[in-house]
């Protein structure tokens, strides 16, 4: 049996923009997880805590994180808000915006390079790190439903 590495003082956290709709809103969680995996470093992906999950009939569920991942709501000025938090607080953490829909990746990144963050419009922010540094950062936050 495989060990598995778990620790519950960490969580993911998603913060959407409340004001997005809900297929623009996936698509900003997927890409804004995507990228946190990718850029953590080994000894932080081990605190991620991914699994494979095994059913009845031996089919192998592959790379999924034992922790909680949880989704909440946020206007736009509170994302900035966090973000700038986050830094502060040297956390792990991706954010996507408006800025990087539509067009072509090219087209993206020049809208993303001409626009200043006074007038970003962020639609995600996700983040990974321990619970009591964290919490304080999100629970005034709403879950997203």
């Amino acid at each position: 049996m495989e060990k598995i590495v778990y620790n519950e003082t960490y969580k993911f956290v998603a913060v959407i923009n409340k004001d997005i709709e809900m297929g623009k809103a996936l698509n900003a969680i997927a890409h804004s997880c995507a990228g946190l995996v990718s850029m953590a470093p080994d000894d932080i992906k081990e605190k991620m805590s991914f699994i494979d999950f095994v059913d009845k009939d031996d089919s192998v569920h592959k790379s999924i994180s034992g922790l909680s991942l949880i989704v909440l709501r946020a206007k736009n000025g509170e994302l900035k808000k966090l973000r700038r938090n986050l830094i502060e607080h040297n956390l792990l953490f991706t954010d996507f915006t408006e800025t990087m829909t539509g067009d072509t990746y090219r087209e993206q990144l020049d809208k993303t390079r001409d626009t200043g963050d006074e007038d970003m419009k962020y639609y995600c922010i996700a983040t990974f790190g321990e619970k009591e540094i964290l919490d304080p950062l999100t629970r005034k936050f709403s879950l997203w439903h």
